[in-house]
């Protein structure tokens, strides 16, 4: 069972989302939140797997509590809710270590879809807002050839794990694609961050988008 913490200033938004995440016999929704504030608060009582954080919210934003709970609950995973038109916001929650970015437009099936995917230990960026994450917020990153430069630093194996986790796959599924333990797979993530100067399995997708390692 994966327990979350749901945070919206728009109470339609948090009656409409937990709805669809509800329908997955997976998934509770253990508290919900109408600031960041309150979310903080939430995640200190109930001790839940994943926040979902909407990015604008007042008194508190979601990049507040995304910054105060990975220094009091740095193994509660955050995923950011967003819309098309928050690409500096975005920039600023991967800075802070959110794990996932999904639209609140998106299809229920994806929002179920990312949840998982990040309970699984894997990176999930919105497929309708990727492109958009890689070519607006690449600074401090890198491009192009210089994004090639960086991967260079890499061992083969590391560079296949690399792409896969490009892709979006958890350590399961990676492990479970190079025929490896997923002990081994999170020793190659853990060496990949920490060759390339990356803090989270996001940063390390979109540099990879970047290298042309992953296309699509």
């Amino acid at each position: 069972m994966i327990r979350l913490v749901l945070a919206d200033d728009e109470p339609m938004i948090r009656v409409g989302v937990r709805t669809i995440l509800t329908s997955d016999p997976g998934i509770e929704v253990v508290a919900e939140a109408a600031d960041g504030r309150e979310a903080v608060e939430a995640v200190r009582r109930h001790r839940p797997a994943i926040v979902l954080l909407d990015i604008r919210m007042p008194r508190f934003d979601g990049l507040a509590a995304a910054q105060e709970l990975a220094v009091i609950a740095p193994e509660v995973k955050v995923v950011m809710l967003t819309t098309f038109d928050e690409d500096e916001y975005v920039a600023r929650a991967l800075a802070v270590g959110a794990s996932g970015f999904l639209l609140k437009a998106a299809d229920p099936k994806e929002l179920i879809l990312g949840v998982r995917s990040v309970a699984d230990g894997a990176a999930f960026l919105s497929p309708r807002i990727a492109q958009k994450v890689i070519t607006r917020l690449g600074d401090g990153l890198a491009r192009g050839d210089t994004a090639r430069a960086r991967i260079a630093r890499l061992t083969a194996r590391e560079r296949d794990v690399l792409v896969l986790v490009g892709r979006g796959l958890s350590n399961q599924e990676i492990a479970r694609t190079l025929k490896l333990a997923e002990g081994t797979v999170k020793a190659h993530v853990s060496a990949i961050l920490l060759r390339l100067d990356l803090n989270n399995r996001v940063q390390a997708a979109i540099l990879a988008y970047e290298a042309g390692l992953v296309t699509g």
